[in-house]
């Protein structure tokens, strides 16, 4: 009988909070032309000769932090949406899992699914907005190595799904484990990009010369900020949260010039407002991670405490959520 192959992608992760292990980890993610996008040479210097160096001790210390007995939360749940997806699937169908960045990696990955000699490959990312820097690289990565193949199977890819119905319902009901009304305000805060990676997304104009905080089009179906709004308008007519009580920013900005608003400066205003109770989803990440665990839950908590504020509640990531697997089962199956 004729198999189709399944490869889910996610981010990537270190193979351990060793200061080695992050180095080697942040030197292949920071070197990606889709990550900087810049010239080679500089590009090559700055992530070489100062971002690495500087970055990789103190980042190994933050994943010390991260680490569980499971290791990698990231690299766990990843592998446990594999695993249940598999389950969900008929036997036509056989999953598999890659890191765009190391283990396990996407060319590993490609050579077992090649050997088995599928009629059909279909390649979901983890990420449901599209960015270039993302969904764009990991796709980029698989089809150079499938582009080496001498028999290049039917190919699929799935390149985004900001609004499925299964992916939005999914985070509704992690947010259903809060109740939104005790809190003063929700953040949805989506990773950072620069701001001249979305305007890459238009042959003419800029982001800014679209409505992307407020609709999708033709036009901006692709650009990063009008899917994480769009995500988030459907979040909240869903779980019932008026426009005024959230607020769409972006975190892990290394500039000026990134996406705004930024996610740490919402948390010290609401603090400096007077709020005493903020939620904040994260819908760009599906599994819970760095950005997710540390980023939100131990440092936004540290900032909005410096500014008077009580409590930043983080809602978790999809993880191994039951309606999760349903729309990555939908999404596989989908024609």
């Amino acid at each position: 009988m004729n198999k189709t192959g399944v490869l889910l992608i996610n981010l990537g992760t270190p193979d351990s909070p060793s200061v080695g292990h992050v180095r080697s980890y942040l030197s292949q993610f920071l070197n990606d032309p889709r990550v900087i996008d810049i010239p080679w040479l500089l590009r090559k210097m700055l992530v070489n000769l100062i971002i690495v160096p500087f970055r990789a001790p103190k980042s190994a210390k933050i994943y010390q932090k991260l680490w569980t007995e499971n290791g990698s939360p990231l690299l766990y749940y990843s592998e446990r949406a594999r695993d249940l997806l598999q389950e969900q699937l008929d036997s036509t169908y056989e999953v598999h899992l890659a890191m765009r960045y190391k283990n396990p990696s996407i060319p590993n990955v490609l050579e077992t699914m090649r050997k088995k000699n599928y009629e059909r490959i279909i390649v979901v990312t983890m990420f449901p907005q599209y960015a270039s820097a993302s969904t764009g690289s990991a796709l980029e990565e698989v089809m150079r190595v499938v582009s080496k193949w001498w028999v290049i199977p039917e190919l699929k890819f799935v390149s985004q799904y900001f609004d499925h119905p299964s992916y939005i319902e999914a985070f509704a009901e992690r947010g259903r484990k809060y109740n939104i009304n005790e809190y003063d305000h929700v953040l949805f805060s989506y990773h950072g990009l620069p701001e001249r990676q979305v305007d890459k997304v238009y042959d003419e104009g800029l982001c800014s010369d679209h409505d992307c905080e407020h609709e999708i089009t033709e036009e901006n179906r692709y650009c990063y900020k009008a899917t994480c709004y769009a995500t988030t308008r459907l979040l909240a007519a869903k779980l019932n949260i008026p426009q005024e009580k959230y607020t769409v920013c972006f975190q892990s900005r290394l500039d000026q010039k990134w996406l705004k608003p930024f996610s740490d400066e919402v948390v010290r205003q609401c603090g400096d407002k007077g709020m005493k109770k903020i939620l904040v989803f994260s819908p760009a990440f599906t599994a819970d991670c760095l950005e997710t665990i540390i980023e939100i839950g131990d440092e936004y908590q540290e900032i909005f405490t410096e500014h008077k504020g009580e409590k930043v509640q983080l809602v978790e990531s999809l993880n191994d959520h039951p309606l999760w697997i349903k729309c990555l089962k939908e999404l596989v199956l989908a024609k």
